[in-house]
């Protein structure tokens, strides 16, 4: 398969708004790049993404490997893949050297279309419409199979291309042959926004368990035998990073469990502190390890295996009695996440007021009927703030003037196209930053430019803030309508893609009636 076949598909993906047309095309070109061998580099790169990963090569090397572009495509889609594999193992002394000849041969045989695909797939700008969802339904069309087998094997596996490969392999029975296993993350289990309290209680029932929702990093741990691993909610394993956790999971009484939780770092009266804090320890919000590192401590919700059994389909109330039964010594029952089964109303907001009082974020109401359904944001898990907030990514920067001349202040946001375009600008907001936020932001945004000119950077949306908000209002200045109310920022959310963002439909919902 040449690599221009995928280029094609790629741009008729762009080229239509409608879901099922996109999954059509990418379905197409699936079935095409299985028949040469090829349907997991194919799968990965038109989800945006090279198969290995980040490959180490930024935007300033591959400007250096611009060359001519090639009058006839010739590229395989084998030929970039081994590429892309040298590239991600190319380290060490004359790296650099190597990295720039494996670019420039790559560049060189590839045509006008190809260079541009290639740059914005290996940059990481490959944003064509054809988001999880959308490739999930086209590996459906393309092996037929039906879309929730699929989705359950993904969940379960954590990769795409895999998927892809398992289901134009083996159908149905391959796919839902595909299990829990230990020692192999599953996709999260995610929580909807609550209107309030009480909303979520009447929309659950009286079945239902209330508990805290921490200011912390998600965490899943796995466990098999004496190895314990653990991995974020974006399945980036932090293993080495977090030793007291790996301690405290390997004291459990267990063979082997995969438990779903959250950590953050507490102060000395046990108050959470900043969400930077627990993030340093995992190396991804670009600042440096402290000497003295913060200890985490976990909190666990969810149980998802245990000594053999596994216990994803089972109800909630099932689960939690096996982590109540797990955690119940003196010495591990810190490690439970604090909630009330079957509360009344009044005991429901009294965990709410514990859970503000303590310094978390809210409640998360869940239904004790609801199995775990990885990887799926529904109704039977609500969380509760006391303010509204959305996850939304940064768009560019204003350079600020006055105390803030000389820094990059007033920070564009956009919510996610649920179609799978760009992302809608729905605002802006200098609140909520501190002379420490805005010396990073400085010191970070330039990395992630599209362009500069002397008033903004305009960024590559890739950065994920939380802000906090009173609302929305329509709006005839933004594409969308829609216009956030006093936004300000909370913080980023380095655990988070822009995958991951709040939709112009949920900033669309806060709209007064």
């Amino acid at each position: 398969m040449l690599l221009a076949e995928v280029v094609t598909t790629s741009a008729a993906v762009a080229a239509t708004r409608s879901r099922k047309e996109k999954a059509a095309a990418i379905a197409a070109l699936l079935r095409a790049a299985h028949a040469d061998g090829v349907v997991e580099p194919a799968a990965s790169w038109l989800s945006g993404e090279a198969r290995q990963g980040r490959i180490g090569t930024g935007w300033r090397t591959l400007q250096a490997a611009a060359t001519e572009p090639a009058a006839e495509p010739t590229l395989t889609v084998a030929e970039v893949d081994a590429t892309f594999t040298e590239l991600a193992g190319t380290a060490g002394a004359g790296s650099a050297r190597r990295r720039k000849e494996l670019l420039a041969a790559l560049f060189g045989a590839a045509t006008e279309p190809e260079q541009a695909f290639l740059a914005r797939l290996v940059g990481g700008e490959l944003r064509h419409g054809a988001l999880e969802g959308v490739m999930l339904d086209a590996i459906a069309v393309a092996a037929d199979v039906p879309p929730a087998s699929v989705r359950r094997a993904f969940m379960l596996s954590g990769r795409l291309p895999e998927t892809a490969a398992t289901a134009l392999t083996g159908g149905i029975a391959a796919l839902d042959a595909v299990t829990l296993q230990v020692g192999v993350p599953v996709r999260p289990m995610l929580a909807a926004p609550g209107d309030s309290l009480d909303a979520a209680l009447d929309s659950l029932g009286a079945e239902v368990t209330v508990e805290f929702k921490l200011d912390g990093a998600r965490i899943q741990v796995h466990r098999d035998g004496d190895e314990v691993r653990v991995w974020t909610r974006s399945l980036r394993e932090i293993t080495a990073a977090v030793p007291e956790l790996v301690e405290q999971v390997r004291a459990l009484p267990c063979r082997t469990a995969v438990l779903d939780g959250e950590t953050l770092a507490l102060d000395d009266d046990g108050r959470p502190r900043a969400f930077q804090d627990t993030m340093s320890r995992f190396g991804s919000d670009g600042s440096e390890a402290d000497d003295a590192p913060r200890l985490l401590s976990p909190f666990f919700f969810d149980l998802l295996h245990l000594d053999g059994a596994d216990l994803l389909d089972a109800p909630l109330e099932q689960r939690l009695d096996a982590l109540a039964g797990l955690l119940a010594a003196d010495a591990h029952a810190h490690l439970r996440m604090p909630g009330v089964r079957r509360p009344d109303p009044e005991q429901a907001a009294q965990v709410l007021d514990d859970a503000l009082t303590a310094g978390h974020e809210g409640v998360v109401v869940k239904s004790l009927a609801a199995p775990y359904a990885a990887g799926r944001r529904g109704k039977t898990w609500q969380k509760v703030k006391p303010v509204h907030t959305l996850d939304l990514v940064v768009l560019g920067a204003e350079w600020g003037y006055g105390r803030r001349t000389g820094r990059l202040s007033n920070i564009h946001l956009g919510a996610r196209d649920p179609d799978g375009g760009e992302p809608i600008m729905v605002g802006k907001t200098f609140k909520g930053m501190t002379d420490e936020l805005l010396a990073w932001q400085t010191a970070t945004f330039p990395g992630y430019a599209r362009e500069q000119d002397g008033h903004a950077v305009l960024m590559r949306p890739e950065l994920v803030v939380e802000i906090a908000l009173d609302g929305a209002q329509r709006s005839v200045r933004y594409p969308g309508g829609v216009a956030l109310r006093f936004a300000r920022v909370l913080r980023y959310r380095p655990d988070k893609t822009a995958a991951e963002a709040d939709t112009i439909d949920a900033v669309r919902a806060l709209l007064a009636p």
